[in-house]
């Protein structure tokens, strides 16, 4: 018998997210401002690739283009890492997902890096999102089977200073989605793991010791352009994966010896086409139906506002800075942005503090944040919570986690130790 599937929460958000029915604007009174109102959220692909995966960072507003580098920063700015305090570092990190729904979906995240000169770093990561359990059931609702949907990505990268203050960064990334264990659609069509590859490409700069008001200050910037790659499907259609660029600027003030203070601020924006208006098929009344108009030379949809979404990966990155029905106004609506402050006492302590806000029509994501932090000798420890602002978040009352290891320190601890006696 045909098997249906029964998932979880998280599931079925996901597996919506590559077939979701486009909001049929009508084609009369069409205006620009109808259409920089409406909602019309950008939909990829293995949208898990654009969660933050680190405390730290997650309690700074998820800023991260030009955040001080640390075992974190394959995913925030892969040109970072080259520029870190210490020649190695790693970080694992837990992040419950959709906490007060669901209790058994994670995003687990183990990032590292390395110095293999004074110029050059190499790093790698694993992020893995396992989305709980899900029953099959034939269709008289008798249990079939059970499976955990899962999704991963593993990355290999690298970083070289090409100056004294300015570096550049390449990450190649294997990403795979199995959210559907195989099993048939409804209208017979097979299903199958998505695959994709894609890189990052990053540049960042970050000054010498400038002096700001008798302090001495330090100004960075990165710019990142991440998961430019093939398309994925899992079963006919593809679709993009979340290209996205990130832009950002800090300012680390050191106050005295054992006070420091930074702020940092990104825009980020999806480089994959936005979903154009499609004009309504008539009746022979001429009324406007339901449906969409079908243009009877070519078949396709007949588009009243925006460009075709169906295109290259290439065309599609380009495309995405024109493409909004609504123009000019709901192209700047696309651009999120967020600021964050971080505070360390002696190096061993931190507060952090942030806020990110996306328009209301692209998905109307508006958070505050807060974190602290801890490091002792070769370990550390980060901590983020997120307070919602204008509707219910998956990580709202939700404690997040990282662990850090300076691999420094582990060395000059063994060398410190003393020798045992024979």
């Amino acid at each position: 018998m045909q098997k249906r599937i029964i998932g979880t929460v998280g599931t079925g958000v996901i597996l919506s997210s590559q077939a979701l029915a486009q909001n049929g604007a009508s084609s009369k009174a069409l205006t620009t401002q109808e259409l920089s109102g409406r909602v019309n959220t950008i939909t990829t692909a293995v949208p898990f690739l654009m969660i933050c995966p680190d405390s730290k960072q997650g309690g700074m507003g998820e800023v991260g283009a030009a955040t001080p580098a640390d075992g974190n920063s394959i995913h925030w700015n892969v040109a970072k890492m080259i520029f870190a305090e210490k020649k190695g570092g790693a970080a694992i990190s837990v992040t419950p997902w959709l906490k007060q729904l669901v209790p058994d979906i994670y995003l687990y995240y183990i990032s590292g890096y390395g110095k293999i000169s004074k110029t050059q770093a190499i790093g790698a990561s694993l992020r893995y999102f396992s989305l709980g359990n899900i029953t099959f059931t034939d269709i008289v609702g008798n249990t079939t089977g059970q499976f955990r949907p899962n999704e991963f990505a593993l990355d290999l990268a690298y970083s070289q200073k090409l100056s004294k203050t300015f570096s550049a960064g390449l990450a190649a990334r294997y990403v795979r989605s199995n959210l559907t264990g195989n099993y048939t659609l409804s209208n017979g069509q097979p299903t199958k793991p998505g695959t994709s590859t894609a890189v990052d490409v990053g540049l960042y700069y970050q000054s010498q010791k400038i002096k700001i008001n008798d302090k001495d200050a330090i100004a960075s910037l990165g710019l990142v352009i991440s998961n430019i790659g093939s398309k994925l499907s899992y079963s006919v259609k593809k679709d993009f994966i979340p290209i996205n660029m990130r832009l950002g600027g800090g300012l680390k003030f050191e106050v005295d010896e054992t006070n420091t203070f930074g702020i940092y601020g990104d825009i980020n924006k999806l480089l994959v086409p936005t979903q154009p208006v499609y004009q309504k098929a008539l009746d022979s009344l001429g009324n406007e139906t339901p449906y969409d108009a079908i243009d009877p030379a070519t078949g396709e949809k007949v588009i009243a506002a925006g460009k075709d979404p169906n295109v290259g990966v290439a065309k599609g990155m380009l495309q995405s800075f024109s493409d909004a029905p609504g123009g000019g106004k709901e192209e700047l609506n696309e651009i999120n942005y967020s600021i964050g402050f971080e505070y360390w006492y002696a190096k061993t302590f931190a507060v952090r503090a942030g806020y990110f806000n996306e328009a209301k029509t692209k998905g109307n994501r508006k958070f505050f944040t807060a974190g602290i932090g801890l490091r002792y000798n070769v370990f550390g420890l980060d901590m983020a919570y997120l307070i919602p602002v204008t509707q219910r978040n998956p990580l709202q009352n939700t404690l997040r986690f990282t662990l850090t290891f300076d691999f420094d320190a582990f060395k000059e601890q063994n060398k410190e130790a003393p020798k045992p006696t024979e």
